[in-house]
């Protein structure tokens, strides 16, 4: 099988690494080449030869001689968060140049941006152009709590009135209706942030019979409906099986072990990588934004780039210990 589009690998080096909020770090990059971004671009790192991560772009220089991203280490993080959240200055690695799967149209009457928690680092940018141009635009912030919240300073020292925050510790819970409520048809509105978020904001904007191409979204396959779990993956007619661990893909477990799928977003957003469920002991996790609800809830086929298996006591919020001994299992079954 044919694999995703060929993408042009450089070195670079680590610049400065600091810490943007609890748990995330904001990592500056030089390249050997120039790095022209523009908003909405992130870049593919690499972290190992068989594990690519991608990561939005949070600014560049105008001359492309660095970029700035910023990293959520994931508390089940077996290689990429926990790989990036230890570099240091000096340090060299392998990244590809920006890549635009979210661009920002300019000229729209009036913009909405919502970020939810690390999903600030693929709105940031754009949030800062609208300024610059002098847009209409509103940018919402949602997070558990502000220290977990990046770049709040100089959000609010460059946004203002313009930013609204939704701090959920603080009993702040974000109205999706109530905001769609304030959207009419001539609104283009840009989000990123988990899962559940975007599920929400989507139902809203169905709806409100709003126009789909105004919705705009950027996904991260981290975001489940629920916790990531190891579970036993298997090919039908084949006897090559593994183990998927809670920091592993789907997509790239098989890789792991030869198996060629195809692929290019590794996002959940262009469909490519769609496998049939042939055999399933657990639930899905449905991670992507390709498949529409009503085909999502017959578990009959996924995207393995992002979405998971969950086990039956894990989706009915039983311990680790119960977890652990009903691990779920997924055939997948390829043409």
């Amino acid at each position: 099988m044919s694999q995703g589009t060929q993408l042009h690998w450089q070195r670079a080096v680590v610049k400065s690494r600091r810490a943007a909020a609890d748990e995330i770090a904001e990592i500056v990059l030089a390249g050997e080449r120039p790095l022209f971004t523009e908003p909405g671009a992130h870049i593919d790192v690499r972290i190992a030869p068989d594990m690519v991560r991608s990561y939005s772009v949070v600014e560049g220089a105008v001359d492309g001689s660095w970029v700035k991203i910023g990293v959520r280490r994931s508390p089940t993080s077996r290689g990429g968060s926990r790989f990036m959240h230890a570099l240091e200055p000096g340090d060299h690695l392998e990244v590809t140049s920006p890549l635009q799967n979210f661009p920002l149209r300019v000229g729209a009457p009036r913009y909405v941006l919502l970020a939810g928690g690390v999903g600030i680092t693929a709105i940031h940018s754009m949030a800062r152009v609208l300024k610059r141009l002098g847009a209409d635009y509103q940018l919402i912030f949602v997070g558990r709590s502000r220290p977990a919240m990046a770049f709040l300073d100089e959000l609010h020292r460059e946004h203002g009135p313009r930013l609204r925050l939704s701090v959920d510790d603080e009993g702040d819970v974000l109205d999706v209706k109530g905001l769609l409520g304030q959207v009419d048809h001539s609104t283009e509105f840009y989000m990123c942030g988990p899962i559940r978020l975007m599920d929400a904001v989507r139902r809203a904007w169905i709806e409100r019979e709003l126009p789909m191409p105004n919705l705009r979204y950027e996904t991260f396959g981290n975001s489940g409906w629920f916790d990531p779990e190891e579970f036993e993956l298997r090919i039908r007619g084949s006897e090559r099986h593994t183990v998927v661990s809670p920091d592993e893909s789907i997509l790239e477990a098989l890789e792991r072990v030869g198996v060629e799928a195809m692929y290019d977003c590794r996002k959940g957003e262009c469909g490519l990588c769609v496998v049939k469920a042939e055999q399933l002991n657990g639930v899905i996790d449905h991670r992507d934004v390709f498949f529409s609800e009503a085909e999502k809830s017959t578990d009959t086929k996924l995207c393995v780039c992002v979405s998971r298996v969950a086990s039956c006591a894990n989706s009915a919020g039983a311990g680790a210990e119960d977890s652990a001994s009903t691990r779920a299992t997924l055939t997948l079954d390829f043409p």
